[in-house]
């Protein structure tokens, strides 16, 4: 029962000791040693500098050190040349005057103070060496072509090892391949030999890197000889020669230079590299390939070097031991090797080494020292560097193999134990204090700290503490942090997963024991990411033009961003042609080196981002060159090139160009296109050409400079091979015939003394050409032809080498004349008011004499049949085409007189007229009357005026007048119509409604039917006696008798104002629908001055406003405004300047008038019965209000009362 209480115990502990590890004990409280630095286990010294052996420790109070060397005491005091350093376990040794060799041995360190000893590992110190090369004389090496050879290092044995590489006597690595190869151990394969393998500096180097010095063998020299060479030259080296070569050497299949045998066997230590080597022999040169027999390859560990010929594992494991297959073949055959590799171990930590231990008074802890390795190793333990079992006993502590389980701990525990780990492959040595503390509480991350982290980030918040017994960890923000998103870590820490905004602000981390509570404070700061928003794009861009790649980068304002631009992963050229602006780059005048990858990196504090753009340089393609004329034959040529560079963008096509130094020397033409992708053409060539040739490249920016010409290739005059084109026949006059044609080239003529031969015949006449012969032109006329006769046409070319091809007929006619006969039997039938249509009939062809073109319908207009319009028009023309014997003549006008005639023409002219015919147009409807407008407003009247219409079309029949009212919303109302007379110009409309918007519509008759309307809208004027507010005003001055109304678009006019002892008087008029009207007034500053606030006050539907407390001695600027339903302005009227005189001043002294005091002694009498009447009512016990109101006009001359003066409070 107690075991297991014990075995809880120590699962409890263990648990406690897990958390113990995270405290790191302030160096301000007592604690014991702990070895912060020291030398490696092996360490090798430069025997020309000073040995410096480290040993650093810390604790409370600070330790002291001593040394052992060889396992005895190093008494430093007796040792003049060696000092340890102030406050330091670390020894100089001076070696200026001494060996280094002298101090080589096995040190330790140990670091003791009051509460243990710490030891350091076992440092073996070894002096590095390089020895010399032994001398030796290397003979020249004569083999046979085709055989195995290997060239021997074997360097001194340095420490550490030297580094084995072959090189010329230049310093120049000799160069390696399949067949040639270096070994692991430094020697140089041949897998079969070859001629140029012969040189006499084969070097082998070997670099000591300790000393950083460098050896060198004796050259070797070898000799590589066939079997004829071989028996010629085996006199001469048969003395002093090795021959490595008895009898010819041929193909074979492959066997194993290294290793020997079938198999062989390797033993690798956990963690470190495995290399296998095969190297094989053979001709053809063997191949290498690598195979594990029970498993695979590690793939990231693995690698196959010296082409094939050594396997390559890094940081070996357990799992790599095996069989390791290795093949060489030919095609003569293959061999195989197999290397059993077995993985050894020297001691490893599992979960790391042994850690510090806090605890507090009668806590219990434990401390764990496990290991692994192969062979098992053992593991021993020592308290303060003494072997636990020699060590002072303490009921409190129990060793248990690999753990120390510590119970109920007393103060002055305190102790550093050592735990040991070996095999016969090495040791871990291990220091881990048990500190007992009582303590209470502290947070070791500073107060206040910032942490900043980028939205959607991990946050990570420090809570570093310490405390004896263990202090427990508690965050706040506003409350107790729990759960999602929030994490905290076993040290304290505070993660928030994906931080977001809301997560900002500040957070108390609190640290608690059975001795106290510790609070800290920090601050997260959650940003927004750096965001490039545009980014650069691919650009293609001519040489010598500019490039501007965009990084538009959204960031969060708070911290600093620094654009940073790259070429090729690498910095921007120093150049003035690159301009870096803050969201572009800018690259000036593009050469070809500019192209490559453009990165733009925008990096905060925080984060970063970055974005990829590649730039292509084009440039028109370099021309072509190497010309060159293959294949010449009589009538064409075969013509090469090489294409030039086309910079970066592809040569679409080839064009190439001739010049005929023989008939146009210095011009150039255009003679084929071929596809880019082709360099040769098949020309095909005329005679009598004297060709040079070039060629011209095209690429998507443009054609290249053309190439250099080729040579000259002339070609052998012969007769045409074509007669001239456009061969035409026609007449100037009424007797000739005018032969034409397009002449021929220098190119088409195909040799000298080029001639035309013209011929023609009329058609169907004659049988027999005529035919005359000419040269130097393009054109022969035959005279006294008869008039418009066909012809058969023809020209041929002829040169002194003969006469081109059969030509072809072409056909023409001889010379026009004008036509002698009129069209007969011309009528007019009149469809309408506006339109005719005229027949005739056509005249006979032979007295068109020529091609008929058509007939010419000549008309106009004589007069108007109405008095009030005479009329006459300049003759129009209608023209329709030979085989028309009709036509209309449109756009006539009603009730007119016209006269027409009608004309046959040619290619030559007009013939006669035909007698003229006369025919009268109906009548019509009238036009729009010429005006309307109205006049005479009244509250419920208008008179209208217009003008006849200005073409009548017939006789008037009268006007008709409709018209209707339109509301304020625009909605039409019920349209009344009226007949007028035809000579009536004016009518007036009685019984409208005053102040009410009408549409008119007036249009003129006839009796075909009324014409178009003229329209037009007016207002009719406003009630004044209707319209006036509540209490007594005066009226506005009475309209203009013989002002327009206007019209209906919103407008003001006629603003004035007047003055008055309340106030200013605005009056206006206003044609609108929009009721929202203001009157709006602001004090007129100085220039300079800011102007104030418009004031505003609302018109109740009349047009005039009252504007009172306005102040004495200032200007005021006012306009009145109509306002739409979302309060915008939709009209407002000029601006008008009242003054406000400093002092207001009767005209009249009203004091002194009869009809005042009258007035004022009806208002007292009023005044004294109204107060009776309540007098009475309130003994009676009666309550009566008594309000009375002025409906009728006042006098103009009176100025208004004020409401308050109008009306009488409540009386009880």
């Amino acid at each position: 029962m107690m075991e297991r209480r014990r075995m809880g115990a120590a699962l409890l502990v263990l648990f406690l000791g897990n958390l113990a590890n995270a405290l790191e004990v302030p160096l301000d409280l007592p604690q014991p040693p702990t070895i912060t630095h020291q030398s490696p286990k092996d360490y090798i010294i430069d025997p020309r500098e000073n040995i410096i052996i480290h040993c650093e420790a810390k604790g409370k109070p600070h330790p002291s050190f001593s040394w052992t060397r060889n396992g005895t005491h190093f008494d430093i005091d007796h040792e003049p040349k060696v000092t340890m350093r102030p406050h330091s376990g670390t020894l100089v040794v001076d070696i200026s005057a001494e060996k280094a060799e002298s101090y080589e041995g096995v040190y330790q360190c140990t670091a003791r103070n009051e509460h243990g000893t710490a030891v350091s590992n076992n440092i073996v110190i070894r002096q590095s060496r390089s020895p010399l090369w032994s001398k030796e004389r290397n003979e020249p090496i004569v083999v046979q072509e085709g055989v195995s050879l290997v060239l021997q290092c074997r360097p001194p044995a340095g420490l550490p090892p030297p580094i084995i590489f072959w090189m010329d006597n230049n310093f120049q690595r000799l160069p390696q391949s399949s067949r040639v190869s270096q070994a692991l151990n430094g020697d140089l394969y041949f897998s079969n030999i070859l001629k140029e393998d012969s040189r006499n500096d084969y070097i082998c180097y070997a670099r000591f890197p300790h000393t950083q010095t460098i050896q060198q063998k004796q050259p070797i020299t070898v000799r590589v000889l066939n079997l004829d060479a071989i028996n010629e030259t085996m006199a001469a080296f048969y003395n002093d020669t090795d021959l490595f070569s008895e009898a010819p050497k041929d193909e074979r299949k492959p066997t194993f230079l290294i290793p020997s045998g079938p198999s062989s066997s390797k033993m690798v230590l956990r963690g470190q590299v495995l290399e296998l080597e095969c190297i094989a022999e053979g001709l053809p040169t063997p191949e290498i390939s690598w195979s594990k027999v029970s498993g695979d390859f590690p793939a990231k560990r693995t690698s196959f070097l010296h082409y094939q010929k050594t396997l390559h594992i890094v940081n070996v494991s357990e799992s790599d031991a095996g069989e390791y297959r290795c093949t060489a073949r030919n095609w003569l055959g293959s061999v195989h090797h197999t290397i059993r590799v077995t993985v050894k171990a020297s001691p490893y930590w599992i979960g790391g080494p042994p850690r510090n231990l806090v605890l507090a008074p009668r806590e219990t802890g434990v401390l764990t020292c496990r290991a692994n390795g192969t062979p098992k190793p053992t593991i021993t333990w020592t308290m303060n560097g003494i072997p636990i079992e020699n060590s002072p006993k303490d009921p409190s502590r129990k060793v248990e193999d690999d753990t120390v389980i510590f119970t109920e701990v007393q103060s002055g525990s305190s102790a550093v134990y050592q735990c040991n780990v070996s095999n016969e492959y090495g040791y871990l040595l291990s220091n881990a204090f048990v500190n007992v503390l009582s303590e209470p509480p502290r947070v070791l991350t500073p107060s206040d700290r910032v942490y900043q982290v980028i939205r959607n980030n991990r946050a990570l918040m420090d809570c570093s503490s310490f405390g004896s017994p263990i202090p427990k960890i508690t965050w706040f923000k506003d409350t107790t942090l729990n759960g999602d998103p929030y994490i905290q870590h076993d040290n304290g820490t505070l993660e928030i997963h994906v931080a977001q905004a809301h997560n900002s602000g500040k957070y108390t981390c609190v640290a608690r024991n059975s001795l106290g509570t510790y609070e800290n404070h920090v601050y997260l700061e959650v940003k927004e990411p750096t965001r490039i928003l545009k980014q650069p794009e691919y650009k293609v861009v001519r040489r010598g033009r500019s490039v501007v790649f965009e990084c538009k980068v959204k960031h969060d304002p708070s911290l600093i961003p620094t654009m940073t631009w790259l070429k090729d992963n690498g910095e921007l050229p120093d150049d003035e042609r690159f301009i870096v602006d803050s969201d572009s780059l800018t690259i000036t005048d593009v050469i070809e080196n500019d192209e490559g990858v453009y990165t733009c990196i925008m990096n905060t504090s925080l984060d970063h981002d970055s974005a990829s753009a590649e730039l292509t340089v084009v440039e028109r393609p370099d021309p072509p060159t190497d010309l060159e004329l293959t294949d010449q034959r009589e009538r064409s040529v075969q013509l090469t090139w090489t294409p030039g560079d086309e910079h970066n963008s592809p040569i679409q096509k080839f064009l190439i160009q001739y010049e005929d130094s023989l008939h146009h020397r210095g011009h150039w033409h255009n003679l084929t296109e071929v596809r880019g992708t082709k360099t040769t053409a098949h020309l095909k060539l005329s005679p009598y050409v004297h060709y040079t040739f070039r060629v011209l490249a095209s690429n998507a920016v443009g054609f290249s400079q053309p190439s250099f010409p080729s040579r000259m290739f002339k070609t052998n005059p012969a007769a045409p091979d074509e007669n001239p084109t456009g061969v035409d026949g026609y007449g100037t006059e009424h007797d000739n015939l005018v032969i034409s044609w397009k002449p021929m080239s220098g190119l088409q003529s195909n040799g000298p003394g080029l001639q035309y031969k013209v011929m023609w015949r009329q058609k169907e006449v004659d049988k027999e050409w005529t035919s005359v012969t000419v040269a130097n032109v393009s054109k022969f006329v035959v005279s006294g032809t008869p008039t418009f006769v066909p012809y058969e046409l023809k020209v041929q070319a002829l040169n002194t080498y003969g006469v081109g091809p059969e030509p072809a007929i072409a056909h023409g006619h001889s010379g026009e004349d004008l036509p002698v006969a009129a069209p007969d039997n011309v009528q007019v039938l009149v469809l309408n008011s506006t339109l005719a249509e005229v027949h005739w009939e056509p005249v006979p062809p032979k007295s068109v004499r020529g091609r008929l073109k058509g007939y010419k319908v000549y008309y106009w207009r004589e007069r108007s049949l109405h008095k009030h319009n005479p009329h006459h028009m300049e003759k129009q023309i209608l023209t329709f085409s030979g085989n028309h014997s009709h036509g209309m003549l449109p756009g006539l006008h009603p009730f007119s007189i016209y006269s027409l005639n009608v004309r046959v023409y040619n290619g030559k002219g007009e013939g006669p007229p035909s007698p003229s015919q006369q025919f009268e147009t109906p009548e019509g409807v009238p036009s729009v009357p010429s005006f309307l407008r109205i006049t005479n407003p009244n509250l419920d009247s208008l008179t209208l005026e217009w003008g006849h219409p200005h073409d009548r079309n017939g006789r008037l029949a009268g006007y008709t007048l409709r018209y209707q009212s339109v509301n304020s919303s625009n909605e039409l109302g019920p349209v009344k119509e009226l007949a007028l007379p035809a000579n009536a110009t004016a009518v007036t409309l009685p019984n409208l409604k005053y102040s009410t918007r009408y549409k008119f519509y007036l249009s003129a008759k006839t009796d075909r039917g009324a014409g178009p309307a003229i329209s037009e809208e007016a207002v009719t004027i406003m009630d004044e006696g209707n319209t006036q507010p509540s209490h007594p005003i005066a009226r506005s001055p009475p309209l203009n008798p013989h002002h327009k109304v206007r019209p209906a678009t919103p407008a003001f006019g006629n603003v004035s104002s007047s003055w008055a002892e309340d106030g200013a008087l605005i009056s206006w008029e206003y044609w609108g629908p929009e009721r929202n009207v203001y009157v709006e007034y602001v004090v007129k500053n100085s220039e300079g001055e800011d102007e104030e606030e418009w004031q505003k006050e609302y018109v109740n539907g009349s047009q005039n406003l009252m504007l009172k407390g306005l102040k004495e001695g200032l200007s005021y600027r006012v306009r009145v405004v109509a306002k739409g339903h979302s309060d915008q302005t939709l009209h407002h009227s000029e601006e008008l300047v009242v003054m406000v005189p400093a002092m207001a001043s009767r005209q009249v002294d009203i004091a002194t008038q009869g009809w005042f005091i009258g007035l004022m002694c009806a208002i007292a009498l009023l005044i004294l019965i109204l107060l009776i009447i309540c007098f009475i009512q309130r003994n009676k016990g009666g309550k009566y209000p008594v309000k009375e109101k002025e409906d009728a006009h006042t006098d103009p001359e009176f100025q208004p009362m004020k409401d308050d003066d109008c009306t009488f409070g409540e009386y009880r």
